[in-house]
């Protein structure tokens, strides 16, 4: 609530709050983002490791292990949609505390000894992430409006911290924790139940601010300024919006087939696994680097198709090298990827808060390029499986995926224009 200078009182906005919340301590605030974060891949990533022993105690085919990766992707793009709707309706607070208690429901289900629950454990998993990928971009713009992007990098770098993590310690936990494959997995709910902890002061005080406000109202009373909220019209007739919406899904097709699939690569052509797991982790926590970095450069620039193109360039370079040397240039081919991976990670998602005038907007704009995006993406594991089933080796996987590094190119120097929807 504000005041004027003659101390007329002022009516502020309802549910969503359209403009920085002030609602708690920034640090409070950051870490509270930074646990969500740490969420939003590590689930995902800690299969990996896994696929093997998974697809042997369930007697599955190449194609059925691919999907365990494919369901969660596919049900981000379903759910994608879905989300600005939600936060209108009940408030990016609360939602945000929802997905991250139902990501973990989705990791304590995908254990459970069925394959009917596993698969039910990746869809639950794949609509939270869902949520969590377009609500964040939104409250980064809404909470630190003039360090969009660099917050972008931050929480972007984040979120494979926890991937890191998840790829690194997957066997070691394994082994630890005595329970096979399905301790090892299950025990990153703690990591959601964490996170969920940290987050509900943002979900009181909102709830306090709403309050406050609602019983501050007086008749005749004016409304504070706001930040723009109207919806951006025709975003799906837009070529900015999807030329933004390919790049992202593209790039993300190529970043989960090697989630899936990198260390069985590695291992098919004679590595150690164990040395395999740790190639596929070191490539995770080089892209870490990259999702920081990159989204700092474009938040400087006004045009970023250099940078665009340059991701594009770095994917196909390592795809290259795992084609023709894939033993030899493994550590290599990790360092390349893992930069272009993180930093075509944290230029999408840069994308969506620098082509946008208002939290509103990237909130759309997010919905709409995560749901193509992880649509596009969700082919890349089984479609990989499945040719490799089919043509007995990973040579046809690679060079596919070779050629798409172009088209994200093509993509990216349109996204990367300096322009706003």
């Amino acid at each position: 609530m504000a005041v004027t200078r003659a101390q007329q009182p002022v009516v502020t906005t309802s549910l969503p709050l359209p403009v920085r919340s002030r609602l708690a301590h920034p640090a409070l605030l950051l870490t509270g983002i930074l646990l969500v974060a740490l969420n939003m891949r590590a689930c995902l990533a800690a299969v990996s490791p896994m696929v093997g022993e998974i697809q042997r105690t369930f007697g599955l085919s190449a194609t059925a292990s691919g999907l365990i990766t494919t369901v969660p992707v596919l049900f981000q793009g379903v759910g994608a949609p879905l989300t600005p709707r939600l936060t209108r309706r009940f408030g990016t607070e609360r939602v945000v505390l929802g997905a991250v208690l139902v990501l973990g429901a989705g990791v304590l289900l995908r254990v459970l000894p069925s394959v009917a629950a596993l698969y039910a454990g990746c869809v639950v998993i794949g609509v939270a992430i869902a949520v969590l990928n377009v609500s964040m971009p939104g409250l980064v713009k809404r909470e630190f409006p003039d360090r969009a992007a660099a917050m972008t990098g931050v929480y972007s770098t984040t979120m494979l911290v926890g991937a890191t993590m998840a790829a690194g310690l997957s066997v070691p936990l394994e082994h630890a924790l005595g329970g096979g494959w399905e301790a090892s997995l299950g025990a990153w709910s703690l990591l959601a139940l964490v996170a969920a902890v940290a987050w509900l002061p943002q979900v009181l005080r909102a709830r306090a601010a709403r309050d406050g406000a609602g019983a501050a109202a007086v008749p005749g009373a004016t409304a504070a300024p706001t930040a723009p909220v109207r919806p951006i019209q025709g975003i799906w007739r837009s070529p900015l919006a999807w030329q933004i919406s390919l790049f992202m899904g593209i790039s993300s097709l190529l970043v989960y087939t090697l989630v899936a699939w990198m260390p069985t690569i590695l291992a098919d052509h004679g590595m150690d696994r164990g040395e395999a797991g740790l190639v596929f982790a070191f490539s995770n926590l080089v892209q870490v680097a990259g999702a920081f970095l990159v989204p700092l450069f474009a938040g400087r620039m006004t045009d970023q198709r250099a940078l665009a193109v340059s991701m594009a360039l770095l994917n196909a370079v390592g795809i290259a090298v795992l084609l023709i040397a894939p033993v030899p240039g493994a550590w290599v081919a990790a360092v390349i990827l893992g930069v272009a991976q993180g930093g075509s990670l944290g230029l999408g998602l840069a994308f969506i808060v620098l082509r946008t005038d208002s939290a509103a907007g990237a909130a759309q704009l997010g919905g709409m390029s995560q749901a193509v995006g992880y649509l596009v993406a969700a082919a890349g594991p089984v479609g990989a499986g499945a040719l490799r089933q089919a043509t007995g080796g990973w040579t046809t996987v690679l060079a596919l995926m070779l050629v798409l590094t172009g088209v994200v190119a093509v993509a990216g120097w349109g996204a990367g224009r300096g322009r706003t929807l």
